[in-house]
């Protein structure tokens, strides 16, 4: 093996574009193990973990360039990788416009004053994000703050500040947000509409905006607040913010608040408080007893679009034998357990939701009881659901949505686990994503049902496939790579969940009992 160590002074990027060039770096022929990263100390430390040493003194503002191969061929593969890949990020940027000649800024204040933007993206590691946020808001920025690790006493300091100045701060951890149709970090490209989004969930926006555009209902913005903010200690700080700037934003007739399971009293002040601002305000709120998030798009959407029969009719790619398995009681079903392997931590709060109703307790580590958390081997001999974009998943590693490899691992040993009775999945598409998502899970489905067929057992798969047909990676193209996989595809995560417990025997046995 041969490793390359190099450290670049002064080249900074943001974290998801260097994760993508490390993505790159990694699936260059002959490459083993590669990172690309700005010189945090976590940085730093993952660097030596991988078994790489670097020999100079190092700062955040430096990058690292590391990675290793099996020959020397396979280190110039890597070099030309990261060299294309940087490329492409400078040319993105040098597309965006500039300066000019003008010396760059040094603080998000100064590039405030200087560029006349109102509005800045901030992605830098959560030790540094709230001076960033901080320097953005009393210079008079919103902020998209995509940073986690950022305390609660900080985001609630960032978010009383925000009120003070009249912005708002979208975050910490807003991984989706589309401003006057402007994507910001994952998001798809839905058509322009009257529907606004506030959003205390990243995949669960995904899902809402998906489920408007295949329904033909466009969106004028998806103002993400973190989500957190629907908890008792912040205290729905920029929800607030965001229902009063769409309430009063021309463009926008009514409203969707969109949320995984809130604190019962901050839900509750803020639908009086939405009770007052003159526009139809409609409530996708996960929990036990409320509407899934179809069942919510679905009572929101313009009356004229429900009272037209059959619509909307949910795409599915699913085969006429799958089809009667699902509904036909006297089909045999599978013995064993549901294993749910997700990227988004909404969609796997929302098929938790779902399933625990028919199947009792779901481990998991995102769980909806504290006592059913899963250990840190993810290991379970029951039904279980995984969030592989938990902030304890991707510390120092890209989103499972940018590099799925760890997901796909398990679902080969699900393929292996003769416990193992029907695999849930979700696919997220849109920008930031997997340019080719599908393909790499297609192999891996394949790959799985075909080591529990030699196993003597069938290996059932269903699939939540976020995205729209414009998106960089095309709806129908992923669906029908998907579908030859032996998959079922639907772009419901609600019904996907439902489809996957209709072919489980304990799923059957409960709706007998019920």
């Amino acid at each position: 093996m041969t490793d390359l160590v190099e450290v670049r002074r002064g080249a900074y990027y943001d974290s998801v574009s260097l994760m993508q060039v490390s993505k790159a770096v990694r699936d260059a022929p002959g490459i083993s193990a590669a990172l690309v990263a700005m010189a945090t100390d976590l940085n730093i430390d993952l660097l030596a973990g991988m078994g790489f040493t670097v020999a100079e003194a190092v700062g955040p503002n430096d990058m690292l360039v590391a990675f290793r191969g099996e020959d020397q061929a396979a280190i110039e593969a890597g070099t030309s990788a990261l060299a294309a890949a940087l490329a492409g990020l400078k040319a993105a940027g040098a597309s965006a416009g500039g300066f000019g000649e003008a010396p760059p800024p040094r603080t998000l204040g100064t590039a405030a004053a200087r560029g006349g933007a109102n509005l800045a993206l901030i992605s830098v590691p959560g030790v540094n994000a709230f001076v960033e946020a901080m320097d953005a808001v009393t210079s008079g920025l919103s902020v998209v703050l995509f940073s986690d690790n950022v305390s609660v006493e900080q985001e609630i300091a960032l978010k009383d500040a925000a009120a003070a100045s009249d912005v708002l701060v979208m975050g910490p951890d807003c991984g989706t947000a589309v401003v006057a149709g402007v994507a910001l970090g994952f998001a798809n490209l839905v058509r322009a509409g009257s529907v606004g989004l506030v959003a205390a969930s990243g995949t669960g926006a995904q899902q809402v905006m998906c489920l408007l555009d295949i329904a033909g209902v466009g969106m004028s913005h998806c103002l993400g607040v973190g989500g957190r903010d629907l908890s008792s200690a912040v205290a729905g700080r920029s929800t607030r913010q965001a229902l009063a700037a769409l309430a009063a934003d021309p463009s926008t007739e009514s409203i969707i608040v969109v949320s995984k399971p809130p604190a019962d009293e901050v839900l509750a002040a803020i639908q009086a408080y939405a009770g007052t601002l003159g526009k139809p305000v409609h409530w996708a709120i996960l929990g036990a007893g409320r509407p899934d998030l179809t069942a919510a798009v679905e009572a929101a959407l313009p009356t004229s679009i429900k009272d037209m029969d059959d619509i909307p009719v949910w795409p599915q790619w699913i085969s006429e034998s799958q089809i009667e398995a699902a509904i036909d009681p006297k089909a045999k079903r599978s013995n064993g357990f549901l294993r749910g392997l997700f990227c988004g931590g909404t969609l796997a709060d929302e098929a938790m939701i779902i399933a625990s109703e028919r199947l009792g307790p779901i481990r998991s580590n995102i769980p909806l009881s504290p006592e059913l958390a899963l250990g840190p081997d993810l290991n379970s001999d029951s039904h279980a659901v995984i969030d592989f974009g938990d902030d304890r998943l991707t510390r120092g590693r890209p989103h499972p949505m940018i590099d799925p490899s760890l997901r796909l691992e398990r679902i080969a040993v699900e393929g292996d686990d003769p416990t193992c009775a029907v695999l849930l999945l979700d696919l997220v598409l849109g920008f930031g994503s997997h340019p080719d998502p599908a393909g790499e899970l297609a192999e891996a489905i394949a790959a799985a049902r075909r080591a529990a067929e030699s196993d003597g057992r069938e290996l059932p798969v269903a699939v939540s496939l976020i995205g729209v047909e414009n998106d960089p990676q095309g709806l129908a193209s992923c669906a029908t790579t998907l579908q030859a996989s032996g998959a079922s595809v639907f772009v419901s995560n609600a019904r996907a969940t439902r489809h996957a417990l209709s072919l489980l025997a304990s799923a059957s046995a409960a709706n007998t009992s019920a």
